[in-house]
């Protein structure tokens, strides 16, 4: 299963963007979904997820500004940013889990927020 992930850029704190990412290859089914991003100097870390079934989980930090969507019959995940801040500055990795116990990472995307 790949992954391609679309939608970073700049932004001005208080905006918005909004990251996809399409699953392609031998996708039989796929699990979970989410978001993790990584900032300079830190670890990789959730920011959100969502099952197949659709319940949803966030990272504390960006609970009521971040929406983690799916369709599944595109085989792809969305990542709609609000109220976006210098913090959440980081490159935004999409993952995947399928079939039985194996799991897939996109290449990342850059999220810059300008103070």
């Amino acid at each position: 299963v790949q992954l391609v992930e679309s939608g970073g850029g700049l932004v001005q704190a208080g905006g918005s963007l909004r990251l996809s990412c399409a699953a392609s290859g031998s996708i039989f089914r796929l699990n979970a979904m989410g978001w993790y991003r990584q900032a300079p100097g830190k670890q990789r870390e959730l920011v959100a997820a969502v099952t197949s079934g659709g319940s949803t989980n966030y990272a504390d930090s960006v609970k009521g500004r971040f929406t983690i969507s799916r369709d599944n019959a595109k085989n792809t995940v969305y990542l709609q940013m609000n109220s976006l801040k210098p913090e959440d500055t980081a490159v935004y990795y999409c993952h995947t889990e399928y079939g039985s116990g194996s799991d897939s990472w996109g290449q990342g995307t850059q999220v810059t927020v300008s103070s």
